[in-house]
C-alpha cells in the first residue's frame, strides 16, 4: 500500500455559476468540481478541505486547499492534467508537498479579500464589480475604517444562526484605495466571519452617504447586533485575494 501524503493545491475561481466554496446537497459549488476532478484524476474518492468558506457568488484570486493521495505527484503533469478536467472558470495555479498534519484551514495566518465598486456602467466589469450609483464621501470611510483595526467583537457583521465559536477577529489593516472608475477596499484579518466583509462594506457605503458618522460606526460594532449594521454589499463585487501561511508546513 502507497504512503498517503498530503498536498496543498493553489486555485482561483471565478463564482457566478457557484453556491459558494462548501458542498451543499441541492447546490453546485466549487468544492464539488474540485473533489469531482480530484476524484477523476486519481481514480480514487478524494476529499478536500479547504482555507475557508466564500459565499454564493463571491470569487477567490487565491484559495488554498488540502489532500491526501497515495503517492507522488509531478507537478507539471498534475496541474496540466487537473486544468484539462476542471471548468474554465476554476483554476488550479499550484501543488505543495505538505507535513502530514498540516491543514488548509487551521494554519492560515492570515487572509484578505478585495471589494470592488465601479462609478460607471463597464461591460467588462459586470458581475465583477457592484456598479455603485451613490455620491460618496471617500475621505470619511477611510477614515472610519481604521476604527476596524485591531481584535474586536464583530458580531454585528456576522450572519445570524453561524456556527462559530465566538466572533472575535484580528483585522491587520483595512482602507479603501482608488481605481480608475470606482473604489477598492482592502481588508486583511487572521479570521472572517460569514458575510463579514460584504457588511463592512455595506455599512461603510452608508457613513460615505452621511447616513452614520464615526461614533454611530463604532456604536453598531459595540452593540453586537447585526440588525444595526448596514445591508450587505453584492456578492459579485467580494473576492478572496490572499491567505497566508508558516513556511514550515511545506516540505
Amino acid at each position: 500500500m502507497n504512503e498517503t501524503n498530503r498536498y496543498f493545491i493553489e486555485l482561483a475561481y471565478n463564482g457566478a455559476n457557484y453556491h459558494g466554496w462548501q458542498m451543499q446537497k441541492n447546490a453546485v459549488s466549487v468544492q464539488e468540481k474540485l473533489q469531482i476532478s480530484l476524484s477523476t484524476l486519481f481514480r480514487e474518492t478524494v476529499g478536500i478541505m479547504g482555507s475557508g468558506r466564500t459565499d454564493a457568488g463571491v470569487h477567490a484570486k487565491q484559495q488554498f486547499a488540502h489532500f491526501d493521495f497515495g503517492g507522488e505527484i509531478e507537478k507539471g503533469e498534475f496541474l496540466k492534467r487537473i486544468n484539462g478536467l476542471l471548468p474554465g472558470d476554476i483554476a488550479v495555479f499550484d501543488v505543495l508537498p505538505a507535513l502530514p498534519n498540516a491543514h488548509a484551514r487551521f494554519d492560515a495566518k492570515w487572509r484578505r479579500y478585495e471589494y470592488h465598486i465601479t462609478f460607471r456602467k463597464d461591460p467588462f466589469q459586470a458581475g465583477k464589480a457592484w456598479h455603485c450609483y451613490y455620491e460618496l464621501d471617500v475621505l470619511a470611510m477611510q477614515t472610519v475604517s481604521q476604527i476596524l483595526l485591531g481584535k474586536q467583537d464583530f458580531e454585528c457583521f456576522s450572519k445570524t444562526k453561524t456556527d462559530v465559536k465566538g466572533f472575535d477577529c484580528e483585522i491587520k489593516n483595512a482602507f479603501w484605495e482608488q481605481s480608475s472608475h470606482g473604489l477598492i477596499f482592502h481588508i486583511k484579518a487572521n479570521r472572517f466571519l460569514r458575510g463579514m466583509v460584504r457588511a463592512i462594506v455595506g455599512t461603510l457605503i452608508q457613513v460615505g452617504r452621511g447616513q452614520l458618522d464615526k461614533g454611530e460606526f463604532a456604536a453598531i460594532i459595540a452593540s453586537k447586533d447585526r440588525t444595526k449594521a448596514g445591508i450587505a454589499a453584492p456578492a459579485h463585487g467580494l473576492y478572496l485575494t490572499e491567505v497566508n501561511y508558516p513556511e514550515n508546513i511545506f516540505t
